[in-house]
């Protein structure tokens, strides 16, 4: 097994600097956090369940957060107290966004909850952080992509998988354009099973705390159970997408961005072979996807369930790829070799754009202050999650569907093509 530790990389890019100039300068890590009070951001942390804090946490090294919003009143409590004591708290953040002193927010609520809290920081003026997956449909992505278009405005996506794990994925993305594996033919994609099962659920009364209504939003109208609320939501179709918008919008993003189609997609999809749970009342989404793809060039990826990782077939090699290792002959080749390693090197700094990769909240903030664009850019967040979406809608429908990427259209089959996009409950319904 080879690591590819943060000394290594710092060794490597400083006696590469010859060859390549950029490299001295590529440490891991964020832009330096502002000594000056009036060099902080303001921050506004719109939805602040578990991950929601997290990630006002990581903003909370470049910023003061002033307001936190939720509609569940302990969350926003807890939040509140982990940001100081001081910030106001919300339960609508259409109230919270009226602030004219808010720089940034960061947006950590539930799926179904994304696009919409997106959409109006980005027409306030806002820039945003958003937690994965970035859409609950292929029809909120256009609309997003349409939006950060016409403001100006900075996107970042949490798919931190690109910015940080030891920048594992960065290599593993810049071995595969490189050329060393040669022409990938297999890319196996590994969904962890951590997908509940289970159902009915009974109704319970909504606790006191919760607006169960507002937490519900565009989606339809039921009962409150606790099983529907907070971390489980994930594995209601209603809310999200299973393990498959779950971890797939991590992965499927670094495939995307390994074979260059970032902007684009898979030809076709097929989850026919998938089981779907069939409990009425209860959780909806699969816990063993089986899904296989053809990208452009013929290339078949095959999405399942089990060990988290990503596997990289070529016609000259292949490599293993996951949040703890990257391994395979070619990176143990480019670890004996400097000739082989130096253009990797080299690549995985202009796929990042030249900034310094190590922290996602930090490329982040790099893109705010330079206005510029982050490396989960809404464009390829859009597509990498898409073809998630896509992959859902063809284990729901139990047949292979063909996509024209260039359109964002499935072609010749009305009755898929009517789910990318979903009906929306009033008044919660989600302006372009």
């Amino acid at each position: 097994m080879t690591r590819f530790t943060r000394r290594r990389f710092v060794q490597t890019a400083t006696t590469a600097a010859v060859a390549a100039p950029w490299m001295a300068d590529l440490v891991l890590g964020a832009p330096k956090a502002p000594r000056s009070k009036n060099d902080r951001f303001r921050i506004g942390a719109i939805g602040v369940g578990g991950r929601g804090t997290a990630i006002m946490r990581h903003a909370m090294r470049f910023g003061d957060v002033v307001a936190v919003c939720d509609v569940d009143r302990k969350h926003a409590e807890r939040a509140r107290q982990v940001a100081g004591g001081k910030a106001e708290i919300y339960e609508d953040y259409r109230k919270l966004l009226d602030r004219k002193d808010i720089d940034f927010v960061t947006i950590g609520t539930p799926d179904h909850w994304h696009t919409a809290p997106c959409i109006a920081a980005l027409k306030a003026g806002k820039d945003v952080y958003c937690e994965k997956p970035l859409t609950l449909t292929v029809e909120e992505g256009q609309i997003l992509c349409r939006v950060v278009k016409q403001t100006g405005r900075v996107l970042q996506v949490g798919t931190q998988q690109r910015s940080e794990m030891g920048l594992r994925f960065l290599r593993a993305v810049a071995t595969v354009r490189s050329g060393q594996l040669g022409t990938i033919r297999r890319i196996l994609v590994q969904l962890p099973l951590s997908t509940k099962e289970g159902g009915p659920f009974p109704p319970q009364p909504v606790p006191e705390h919760l607006n169960w209504d507002f937490w519900l939003g565009q989606a339809p109208k039921v009962p409150y159970c606790p099983q529907r609320c907070h971390f489980t939501f994930r594995w209601w179709y209603e809310y999200s997408g299973g393990i498959m918008t779950d971890w797939g919008a991590h992965h499927m993003d670094i495939v995307q961005w390994a074979l260059d189609v970032e902007h684009g997609g898979p030809e076709s999809i097929d989850g026919s072979r998938t089981k779907m749970p069939n409990i009425p009342g209860g959780y909806n989404t699969p816990k063993y996807p089986v899904v296989d793809m053809i990208y452009p060039g013929g290339v078949k990826v095959e999405v399942r369930g089990g060990n988290e990782g990503i596997l990289f077939e070529g016609t000259k090699g292949r490599i293993y790829v996951n949040r703890g290792r990257i391994t395979g002959k070619p990176i143990e080749l480019q670890d004996q070799d400097r000739q082989l390693y130096e253009p990797v090197l080299e690549l995985m700094g202009k796929l990042y754009r030249g900034s310094k990769p190590g922290s996602h909240m930090g490329n982040f903030i790099e893109a705010v202050r330079q206005r510029s664009t982050p490396v989960s850019d809404v464009v390829s967040q859009h597509r990498s999650v898409s073809a998630c979406h896509l992959a859902n809608i063809s284990c729901r429908l139990q047949r292979k569907l063909r996509w024209d990427a260039k359109a964002e259209r499935f072609i010749g089959d009305d009755e898929a093509n009517g789910m990318l996009s979903r009906p929306q409950r009033a008044p919660y319904q989600i302006e372009g």
